[in-house]
Order: structure tokens, then sequence, then C-alpha cells
């Protein structure tokens, strides 16, 4: 497992890997461009030589791009949508440029309009996005089940890879405090494995491409995405080590996005992470 954080890109795609090393990441996550406004960022042709060979050489050994979320590929409306497919296009090309493991995706909200349409419009989306780009696959993240939101559940996700025409280069990024907000019961390693399986068999294990390691401050099924610091919420010490140990993610990166609490950065909970892991192991009776 790769265990890592979500870093800034302030200073340019360099100065991210620099924080990871910092860290002490096997991997970390990104954002393609400021997440708080439409305008793509312009990355320097150098800034990504260098960040790759950085890459290369270790220890940071992988990269996830998440896409900001502003996108919603749902959305009817016309303005909302051409925004949402460029900065898309973006993020995967930039993905393409870097080699990253995958641009993760939230799949987008009904906006209170019917869910089929709101669907189609999604794949629809998706494969226009991947027309666009060469190979970065495009991993879609389950959601907390708020009111309206896609991906709830292995089976949207599941049609969501099947109206974005079940492209090999669509696959899953999943997030534990989302999977327990949306009523999925993983405080376990058995319960976890139950869960597991179940992605297993209506999603495939092939399609697993990426995980986020969060706590959750809303207990089962709240349906509500509220991160909370590590192990300090709903899932707790038992639930986080049975994630970071479940022995089908090995070799995943597991990306830490924990929110700054007493001045803290994501990546200041990478010791908390690594000892879960070594306890869930423990558990397992494996090292």
């Amino acid at each position: 497992m790769l265990v890592g954080a979500h870093v800034s890109t302030s200073g340019g795609l360099v100065r991210a890997h620099e924080r990871g090393v910092e860290w002490g990441c096997d991997a970390i996550q990104i954002f393609h461009q400021n997440p708080r406004m439409w305008r793509p960022t312009a990355w320097k042709d150098e800034d990504v030589e260098e960040f790759n060979e950085r890459l290369a050489a270790g220890p940071v050994r992988a990269v996830a791009i998440h896409a900001v979320y502003l996108i919603n590929c749902a959305s009817k409306d016309t303005e909302i949508r051409r925004k949402s497919l460029d900065s898309l296009i973006h993020a995967l090309r930039l993905g393409d440029a870097i080699g990253a493991v995958g641009v993760v995706l939230h799949p987008g909200s009904q906006v209170k309009e019917p869910y089929e349409a709101s669907m189609e419009r999604v794949g629809e989306a998706l494969r226009h996005a991947l027309a666009e780009s060469e190979s970065c696959p495009l991993l879609l993240e389950n959601t907390a089940g708020a009111g309206g939101t896609l991906g709830r559940s292995f089976e949207e996700l599941a049609q969501l890879i099947e109206l974005g025409g079940a492209h090999e280069r669509l696959g899953l990024c999943l997030d534990c405090c989302h999977m327990l907000a949306s009523g999925f019961d993983i405080t376990s390693a058995e319960k976890l494995e139950t869960v597991i399986d179940q992605c297993v068999e209506i999603a495939g294990l092939e399609r697993l491409a990426c995980l986020h390691v969060n706590d959750s401050q809303v207990p089962l099924g709240g349906n509500r995405d509220r991160h909370a610091p590590l192990p300090e919420g709903e899932l707790g010490e038992d639930g986080l080590a049975a994630f970071l140990s479940e022995p089908r993610f090995e070799g995943l990166p597991a990306l830490l996005e924990t929110p700054p609490t007493g001045g803290r950065e994501p990546g200041e909970q990478m010791p908390v992470a690594r000892a879960l892991r070594e306890h869930g192991l423990a558990a397992r009776g494996t090292t």
C-alpha cells in the first residue's frame, strides 16, 4: 500500500513533490487547478519535466489528481457543463503528462433533475473526456449519499462505468469516510471484507485504483461528507486499521485528505496512518 496525502501545488508541481517527500509520502494527490476557480492552471513544461524526473527517482512513487469540486458532469446547465468538461479534460491531460494513476472525480449531482437523465449526462461526459485525452485513468469516487449526489452505491458506480462505455480507463476510488456515511458498515475487518466482496462482485476488483483515507464526523448512514482527523471520528482505530490493511488494497495509493486542525496539514497525520496500518496488519496476523 502506498500511504500518502493530498498536497498543495502552491509554487508548482516540483514544490508539491517536495511537500510529499517532507511528509514521508509514498504517494501524493494534487488538484489540477485552483479548486475555487474555473480557470485552468497553465503548467510550465520545465516544471512538468522536473516533476517527472523526481517522481521516477522516488521516494514518492505515485501521483493522483483530484478533479476540482466545481465540476458537475450531471448538470443540465449549458455553461456549467461546458466548464465542467473543459476542467475535466484539463485534469486528464495533466494526468497524461505526469503519468498519474488517475483523475479522481465526484460523478455529479442531479440538482433536482431526473435520476436517469442525470446519469446519462454523466456517462456522456465521461465518454467525451476520455476521447479528448490519451492514457490517464478516470476514477469515479463513491459519494457520502447526500441528496442528489450520484455514485452512492456500487450499483450506481457500475452503472456509470457502463454509461461511460465500460472504457478500460474508467475505474474507482473508494473513500472510507464516504462509505460509512452512505451506509456501508466497515468498522471491522470482517464487515469491510463483506462490503468489498460486494464491490468486487458488482464493479470488479480490476476497476479499483485508488483509496481516500478519512475518518468521519458523521455516523453510519448519516449521508453527509464531513471528514475527521484520524482516528477521532466514527470509524475510529478499528475501522481505519481494517481499511488500511485490507489485503485487496495492497499496492494502491491510500491518500489522506484529513482536514487541517490546529494548524496541522493532512500529511502531518502520516505517522498516525502508518501506525493504524501496522495495527491492522498485526490484527490480521500479517506484517
